[in-house]
């Protein structure tokens, strides 16, 4: 076999192998056969892998050796893979969000989570001001309710919240707290809530999502204060 078909076989698999990773990472994630780091972690090699081929097989195109399947295939992966990576851009890397820095809600039930065992959960000092430049909307919300009113709807909200498993509830202390579940690689992220009352009247409700793994969270925590912020002002219309 002539030596330029061989290379060019070689790199058509190599292009098959990083579509491969690609689909196969987030599909074992998501059907939670491995554990999310490691779908994730597939996926994102194949994505290295679809660059390096896509590089090799424009050098050959360039060179007048043509552009086989192989690479086709993960030069579309690669643009698949740009596309996924391309919704964080932007995000601040930090990975625990809170709508009060100065009196952040304390993690409880999170703390005794097998998974969070010799994890600091405390929020760090450090991340208030990456937070001011990035998320300056993060605040409490004002509620007219009573703090046992505002809690009650704080229950409801976050039993309908689609990705959120209530680990505890303290109608007394005014703390929720959830596990939310990311769709397709599984990742957990612990959240509280809390409501106290409003020294102006009424109730302030504050909430605090952090992630479990990494330091970077896609924007994915200040999306979900932020839903269910939305969600606790509807329902609070719904009421009056």
């Amino acid at each position: 076999m002539p030596e330029a078909l061989q290379r060019s076989r070689t790199l058509d698999r190599l292009g098959l192998l990083a579509v491969l990773a690609l689909v196969i990472g987030p599909l074992l994630a998501w059907m939670r056969w491995v554990p999310g780091i490691a779908g994730f972690g597939t996926f994102a090699l194949g994505g290295i892998l679809a660059l390096v081929v896509t590089i090799l097989g424009v050098i050959r195109a360039l060179r007048g050796r043509g552009y086989g399947a192989g690479v086709l295939a993960a030069t579309l992966g690669l643009l698949t893979f740009v596309a996924l990576a391309a919704r964080g851009r932007g995000a601040p890397r930090i990975n625990d969000f809170t709508t009060d820095m100065a009196d952040p809600p304390a993690f409880k039930q999170a703390a005794s989570d097998p998974a969070n065992q010799g994890r600091d959960l405390s929020y760090p000092p450090g991340f208030a001001d990456v937070q001011r430049a990035c998320c300056s909307d993060l605040v409490p919300v004002h509620l007219p309710s009573t703090p046992p009113a505002t809690f009650a709807m704080v229950e409801l909200v976050a039993a309908g919240m689609p990705t959120w498993k209530i680990t505890r509830q303290e109608s007394a202390a005014g703390e929720l707290e959830a596990v939310s579940t990311t769709p397709l690689f599984g990742f957990h992220d612990d959240i509280i809530v809390r409501v106290r009352p409003d020294p102006a009247g009424g109730s302030v409700v504050d909430m605090r999502s952090k992630s479990r793994v990494g330091q970077g969270d896609l924007g994915a925590n200040v999306a979900r204060i932020h839903a269910f912020q939305d969600a606790l002002h509807a329902r609070q219309a719904q009421v009056r």
